[in-house]
């Protein structure tokens, strides 16, 4: 879409994983008659789905999703529907994160602490075929591209997205049987996936895979 129809709404998917705040998000955009908001999840699989059913204009994606993180459930909306325009909610404003964000498809980024002044703003520019950076972090991001520097040699972008999914949901505390249930694989390739994944990241304990997707951002601490 690449210009924003005065006589159409906007189709707008909520995924946030908190009730309350999704809520909150939901409010603020129904006060605009130009929005409408087709859908809203609490997870990233669910969010997927519910994409891919829905097709909506943007997605206001929350960083930090159960079952498989913002930055996953982004790069899997896009391969099924391109046109959809992706907005990333964060609390994170350090440039690697939002570098992350845009590699992934991400269209805009927007802080959590200034949502009530860019969500609509950023949502408009997205549909209009721009990008939307909260300008806390503009001159940030801006800085680190023009530096040049290069991505570090991640060992979490060497995990295939299901090594993802896993690790993920072994963070939250989901046991291997619990895993195998929620993404319909049998219990073993849960194991195979895990051992992958301690591996890959040279962890050896669950202990270190729960501090690690905390430092990540994956999961919020308790």
């Amino acid at each position: 879409m690449a210009t924003a129809d005065p006589e159409k709404k906007i189709r707008v998917f909520l995924a946030e994983d908190h009730i309350l705040v999704r809520q909150g998000f939901r409010h603020m955009l129904e006060d605009d008659p130009r929005i409408a908001i087709v859908g809203e999840a609490g997870t990233g699989l669910a969010t997927i789905e519910q994409c891919a059913k829905l097709k909506p204009d943007v997605v206001v994606m929350d960083l930090s999703m159960p079952e498989l993180g913002g930055l996953e459930a982004t790069a899997e909306i896009l391969k099924a529907d391109p046109r959809t325009k992706v907005l990333i909610l964060s609390m994170y404003s350090n440039e690697a994160y939002v570098r992350k964000a845009f590699e992934a498809g991400a269209k805009g980024y927007i802080l959590k602490n200034a949502i009530e002044i860019d969500l609509t703003r950023a949502i408009f520019a997205l549909v209009e075929g721009g990008s939307y950076l909260s300008p806390a972090i503009s001159s940030l991001v801006i800085e680190g591209f023009k530096s040049g520097k290069e991505a570090t040699q991640d060992p979490y972008e060497r995990l295939t997205l299901r090594e993802k999914e896993v690790l993920l949901l072994i963070a939250e505390g989901k046991s291997n049987k619990e895993i195998a249930t929620l993404l319909k694989i049998s219990v073993n390739t849960v194991a195979v996936h895990r051992a992958r994944v301690m591996e890959t990241l040279g962890l050896h304990r669950t202990a270190e895979l729960v501090l690690f997707a905390v430092k990540r951002g994956l999961i919020h601490p308790q």
